[in-house]
């Protein structure tokens, strides 16, 4: 069975397997504090209709309530543990069925599975506070298994911790010039890459939004991490199919070997 990912931009996706629609990192939003959006329309109406949304860790560009709140009444919203005492706002989003998960919990959306998995990245909502909440990825087992890695760093045992997986949907840039630990740039990324071993991989978080004021300074940072994971993955793992959709795009790869 076939499977469709959808890529927004940024960490947002729209992956449908077994006809359940499951949307990650939801961000539809032209500007979010210094950030603004440089690559892409911003997603349709039609985008924010999903059977179960997942959200990777408590950061505003992966949390992002506004954006939560367009979801349709009854959506299943699947959020790492601790998230709605973090986040106070969630509580307000009384219309959606939301599920507090930690690594290795999974949530059945009626024929797919959405099992939680680790991701090295520092999940709290604020960078201090008291309130800890684990950064995570997940897996989508449907007709295939998909990968969305959220914000992540390279971490010992990855594959072992994610499992055999079909697609792999990488972060591979960010919205600054430097990256910071817990992040993977196209390098580390096709490291990944290597390591999992999917059929095949789609590279998001990359290329959307970029600081204001910031549009003349290292531009290549912002626009050229799709193109460099292309390259590097060719080198690291040329078995894998690797699709850098433009904004808006979707794709149906492949996921049997």
């Amino acid at each position: 069975m076939a499977v469709e990912v959808t890529w927004w931009g940024h960490a947002t996706c729209t992956v449908e397997d077994s006809g359940v629609r499951v949307l990650t990192d939801p961000l539809f939003a032209g500007r979010l504090a210094h950030l603004r959006r440089r690559r892409g329309e911003l997603p349709p109406p039609a985008a924010a209709v999903a059977d179960a949304v997942v959200v990777s860790h408590l950061h505003s560009d992966h949390l992002h309530l506004p954006s939560l709140a367009r979801l349709a009444p009854g959506t299943r919203l699947i959020v790492p543990r601790g998230a709605l005492r973090a986040v106070p706002g969630l509580r307000r989003l009384t219309g959606l069925r939301i599920v507090e998960v930690a690594p290795g919990d999974e949530v059945a959306v009626a024929d797919v599975r959405v099992r939680a998995v680790p991701a090295a990245h520092d999940g709290r909502r604020l960078p201090v506070g008291p309130h800890r909440s684990p950064a995570l990825g997940f897996v989508v087992h449907g007709g295939a298994r998909t990968y969305f890695a959220g914000d992540t760093g390279l971490f010992d045992g990855m594959a072992a911790a994610v499992g055999p997986v079909d697609v792999a949907l990488l972060p591979v840039g960010g919205w600054g010039p430097f990256l910071g630990h817990g992040h993977l740039d196209p390098d580390r990324a096709a490291r990944a890459l290597e390591a999992l071993g999917p059929r095949s991989a789609v590279p998001v978080h990359y290329g959307t939004y970029w600081p204001i004021g910031m549009d003349a300074v290292r531009p290549h940072e912002f626009h050229s991490p799709g193109d460099e994971f292309v390259r590097k993955a060719a080198r690291r793992a040329p078995k894998v199919a690797v699709h850098r959709l433009v904004h808006g795009q979707s794709v149906r790869p492949e996921v049997f070997r």
